[in-house]
């Protein structure tokens, strides 16, 4: 299984396109624009990007579907909306721990531990 390469955030187009692919949904790119183009104003174009951008970052992946008019990609998610939020959570803290090492440590176990939430 494919691990999801380090990424700061996911911008707002980026979440709009995996509410639409969770749960468990298997779409083409114009599936989605025709979900998308009603609540902003998108492009095709943009969407393709973002789900290319999506697939490079190993959040989606895609197979590909043969039909009239060629080959298409059919992109679904890699995890559900809670792996995805965890897997955020570690690159996040790992990023940290990394770049503060153990000042980092001790702000976590002060702030995590028993009577120390702020």
């Amino acid at each position: 299984m494919k691990t999801i390469k380090p990424y700061e955030s996911l911008s707002p187009l980026e979440q709009d396109v995996l509410k639409i692919l969770w749960p468990d949904k298997k779409l083409r790119v114009r599936q989605i624009y025709g979900v998308l183009s009603k609540k902003r104003g998108v492009a095709l174009s943009s969407i393709a990007v973002i789900l290319d951008r999506l697939y490079e970052k190993n959040i989606v992946d895609r197979g590909i579907e043969k039909g009239r008019g060629g080959t298409r990609y059919i992109y679904f998610p890699m995890k559900n909306k809670e792996e995805l939020e965890i897997s955020m959570i570690e690159n996040t803290v790992n990023k940290l721990i990394e770049k503060f090492g153990s000042t980092a440590i001790s702000y976590f176990d002060g702030r995590f531990s028993k009577g120390g939430n702020k």
